[in-house]
């Protein structure tokens, strides 16, 4: 029983295109809009490894820095902390080799700064065998 034959049955269609955008942009102002900050959690404590030092055929000069950011170098302690003075300590030590193995002997309370001068001479002396000495963890 048709009630009004003169109409027809309209076909519904639900367009998603409009929909599919709206999603896309979410997703993209979310991954926009997230940071990733990790170095809030991360808690560290040097200097340990488990991995012990291979032994070299020729002896490394051992650049050790104290507890204050003295500095010492084959255990005859440097004049003063400055970065030239430093250079030329390690200048005095290695010679005209560039080769040489450099062993960073750092305690673990030393101040930050002290290393990285250390790292920033050996590196403008152009040493780049360069290993940081830690305790092997137990």
């Amino acid at each position: 029983m048709n009630f009004r034959p003169d109409r027809k049955e309209d076909n519904v269609e639900i367009n998603l295109t409009p929909l599919i955008d709206v999603v896309f942009l979410l997703l993209i102002f979310f991954m926009v809009s997230t940071t990733f900050d990790r170095h809030a959690k991360l808690k560290v404590q040097l200097p340990e490894a488990s991995a012990k030092m291979e032994q070299k055929q020729e002896e490394p000069i051992v650049l050790s820095i104290d507890a204050n950011g003295k500095y010492y170098i084959n255990d005859r302690q440097v004049v003063n902390t400055q970065l030239d003075t430093l250079k030329k300590a390690l200048r005095k030590s290695v010679g005209d080799k560039k080769d040489v193995a450099l062993v960073l002997r750092a305690d673990a309370k030393t101040p930050h700064q002290s290393v990285v001068r250390a790292m920033d001479a050996a590196s403008q002396l152009g040493l780049t065998r360069l290993s940081i000495a830690t305790l092997e963890s137990k």
